[in-house]
């Protein structure tokens, strides 16, 4: 098949978070599947195309965009994906793109990603690239069901396309005021009350996403339920049930060429499932980072994390005082709320030989705390898919979680599934959002870390799992056939 990738940031040119994970590998899974995959993208000021050996497309040549009845001349960067040769797009358009941050809270945030969404259309147009999919992910594309069906309807390239729609966090809408649709150039018969771009009085894209898309997709089964509620749905739960029999999880992969402890470039002693013997020497050189004493005896946190609500520091800001008055150590890795940062760097002054805090984001740093640690905190509100807890699995690093969204999918208690006779635990999770259920599992798991041979068998059973993208590709694949076939 013919399949047009379309994302607002894809690994490695541009990242905020798990999307451009998603998007820096799953086409280069498909494209070994035997699929025919270009992916598009935004040139952002970030993206440096010396770097990344990237060309001006001649061919496709200025394409005037039009924006609000404006037109907004805009380019195209040519590359190939590292270590392939799937095709890479970059809508070029310094106006747009060339900020401080790939995502902004400027007043023309909207048009940025108008400009995106149909730059992505005029391409395949000079192209003469007709995909058999089209496949969008998240609210910044949310909009191309709608103008393949609409704006541009009239283009017989398009006329045997679907779309599909891929929600990797429903918190991020891209909600807007109904100015937005002028400048999208949306037929004004879909804005009204309920309609299927309108919310709350404005234009809100990824509901038009979920109307116009031929098929949804979210990025774990767990999730997927969580949507249909009004806990975890965000306003949008009465639509995507509409849409349930279109609407299916697939879980994220993971990409082991780059998270692996046998081979990560990232850490300085590697190690595997046979012999993991040198992990507790990344944890020794982790340690000394930050000027802590080693002690094997001594259970290792690690935390890499956005440090947000969401993410679950209210319930570890509520249970801090319990927390730091275990035998424990902590490495936190991180920015966010202001609230959150200052409160680490509090625990880091007042407990200087058993916290260690880095505000900001080191790459280095989050693969070295993958391997080095004992156990991963990871105690989210709601996590769609998650990729840190599969990491840990993959490192030995025994994960503690709340059981939301893809942490469910991934994680399996210890003692629940002992209490059943099943030694298959892979690490330690809660139901109830609190500080107090939190801290019950950080304590079940230190209690376990002194059992050695119970710790061992934890750490194996999550090792042995494998989360790579050849799986989830093949769930892909069976998905982009149903959609072409609807």
């Amino acid at each position: 098949m013919k399949i047009a990738f379309v994302a607002s940031e894809v690994f490695p040119y541009a990242k905020a978070g798990g999307l451009a994970d998603v998007a820096g590998a799953l086409p280069k899974e498909l494209a070994k599947l035997g699929h025919d995959v270009k992916v598009f993208m935004p040139k952002y000021y970030q993206v440096n195309e010396y770097e990344y050996d990237l060309h001006y497309d001649r061919y496709i040549g200025e394409m005037p965009v039009r924006i609000g009845g404006h037109i907004q001349n805009t380019h195209v960067f040519h590359g190939y994906m590292p270590d392939s040769d799937v095709d890479i797009y970059f809508i070029h358009n310094p106006h747009y793109f060339h900020r401080p941050q790939i995502y902004t809270n400027d007043w023309d945030e909207d048009e940025r990603f108008i400009l995106f969404q149909k730059g992505v259309i005029e391409a395949l147009q000079r192209m003469h690239w007709a995909p058999d999919i089209i496949h969008c992910n998240d609210w910044q594309t949310a909009l191309i069901p709608l103008f393949i069906k609409d704006n541009y309807s009239w283009d017989k390239l398009f006329e045997n396309t679907a779309t599909l729609l891929t929600i990797h966090n429903i918190g991020y809408q891209g909600r807007f005021s109904p100015e937005t649709l002028g400048r999208a150039e949306i037929n004004g018969r879909y804005f009204y009350p309920g309609g299927p771009v309108e919310m709350d009085g404005g234009v809100n894209f990824l509901k038009a996403g979920i109307f116009f898309a031929d098929m949804l997709n979210t990025v774990s089964p767990t999730y997927a339920k969580e949507l249909l509620t009004p806990e975890f749905g965000a306003g949008l739960e009465n639509y995507l049930r509409q849409r349930q029999n279109d609407f299916v999880g697939i879980l994220n992969g993971v990409d082991y060429s780059i998270w692996n402890p046998e081979t990560d470039k990232h850490i300085p002693y590697h190690y595997s499932i046979k012999n993991t013997s040198n992990k507790i020497k990344n944890k020794e050189f982790l340690l000394k980072q930050f000027n802590i004493k080693f002690n094997p005896d001594i259970p290792l946190i690690g935390i890499v994390s956005r440090l947000v609500a969401q993410k679950g520091f209210d319930i570890i800001a509520d249970a801090i005082n319990d927390l730091m008055s275990l035998k424990a150590q902590w490495i936190i890795l991180g920015s966010g709320e202001q609230r959150y940062e200052d409160l680490f760097n509090t625990m880091a002054k007042y407990f200087p030989d058993k916290v260690g805090v880095y505000i900001g984001y080191n790459n280095e740093l989050a693969h070295l705390i993958e391997a080095g640690a004992d156990i991963f905190l990871m105690p989210s509100h709601y996590e769609p898919c998650g990729l840190n807890q599969i990491y840990s699995l993959k490192y030995g690093t025994v994960p503690v979680v709340r059981k939301t969204g893809g942490l469910a999918d991934t994680v399996q208690d210890w003692n629940e599934y002992n209490a059943y006779g099943l030694d298959i635990g892979n690490g330690f999770s809660f139901y109830e959002y609190s500080g107090s259920a939190l801290l019950h599992s950080v304590l079940r798991a230190i209690n376990d870390f002194h059992n050695k041979p119970v710790w061992k068998k934890i750490q194996y059973n999550g090792m042995i799992k494998d989360y790579s993208w050849h799986h989830s590709a093949q769930e892909y694949n069976a998905l982009y056939q149903r959609t072409y076939r609807k």
